[in-house]
């Protein structure tokens, strides 16, 4: 059966291959969703949407066997060359969170940083991501709440673009009454706790132009609008606001929730 939104998946595959600058702003983070997932030495751990390899590094580097999967082979490159110099062996694969290349009941743990809430369809990413998690195994995942700053430079970012295929939003992931829908009756010991990325702000002109050149939703508006100026100034004009309107000190925190709970 064909993807309805292999083209959707096409894009993001490509747009999110250029967010490896951000891995230094991702990595403290990365740590603190391992340490919430309370992960033991020996575990089998599978890395969704890995990125540049953040959290499958930490994990293996703590002695566990360490399974990672991303879209983009941009970040899977970076993540074995990251992974080759923390000197750690990790299996990264090329695939889709809504179809895991892994037999059931594989993992301990199953762990997903800002990744698995960008796929197309919620409930067959977290299907598969139960599926291949281990009776009594846990899951644990970080994402982006709907009332701070990454889901309101979302909301100006589709207020410019164009239409997109019809799906939830990713940052209704970052709610933890949506997150127990979502995992209804098939977990136990649903826990959450909340804490934030610092990013360095020199000017809201400089984390703007970050920001379009990292992140796959902007790198697609901003080429979209290239021949559009006067929406392109309107748009950066609002995202800038919306910087300066968070950033203290040359900080502009990115607040996020963490999940984690046990398969039944």
């Amino acid at each position: 059966m064909s993807d309805p939104f292999s083209k959707f998946k096409l894009g993001q595959k490509e747009g999110w291959g250029l967010f490896a600058p951000l891995e230094a702003i991702t990595t403290p983070a990365a740590a603190t969703l391992v340490r919430f997932a309370e992960l033991k030495p020996g575990q089998r751990v599978l890395d969704c949407a890995c990125g540049t390899g953040v959290v499958a590094i930490t994990a293996a580097r703590q002695k566990a066997q360490v399974s990672a999967l991303d879209l983009s082979p941009a970040l899977l490159a970076k993540a074995t060359e990251n992974a080759n110099l923390a000197q750690t062996r990790i299996d990264f694969t090329e695939g889709d969170v809504e179809s895991l290349p892994y037999e059931n009941d594989t993992f301990d743990l199953v762990l997903s940083q800002f990744g698995h809430m960008f796929a197309p369809r919620p409930e067959v990413a977290i299907s598969e991501m139960l599926r291949v998690l281990k009776p009594g195994g846990r899951i644990a995942f970080s994402t982006w709440p709907p009332d701070h700053f990454v889901a309101k430079l979302f909301k100006i970012t589709a207020k410019f673009a164009s239409p997109v295929p019809d799906m939830p939003s990713p940052t209704e992931w970052g709610d933890p009454n949506y997150v127990q829908l979502r995992l209804e009756n098939k977990v136990r010991d649903l826990m959450f706790d909340r804490s934030y990325l610092s990013v360095p702000v020199l000017s809201p002109q400089q984390a703007r132009e970050l920001f379009e050149k990292t992140a796959a939703p902007l790198i697609k508006l901003v080429n979209d609008l290239k021949n559009d100026p006067e929406t392109l100034s309107r748009f950066r004009a609002e995202l800038e606001a919306l910087i300066i309107s968070y950033t203290r000190d040359n900080i502009l925190p990115q607040h996020y929730l963490m999940s984690r709970a046990t398969k039944i």
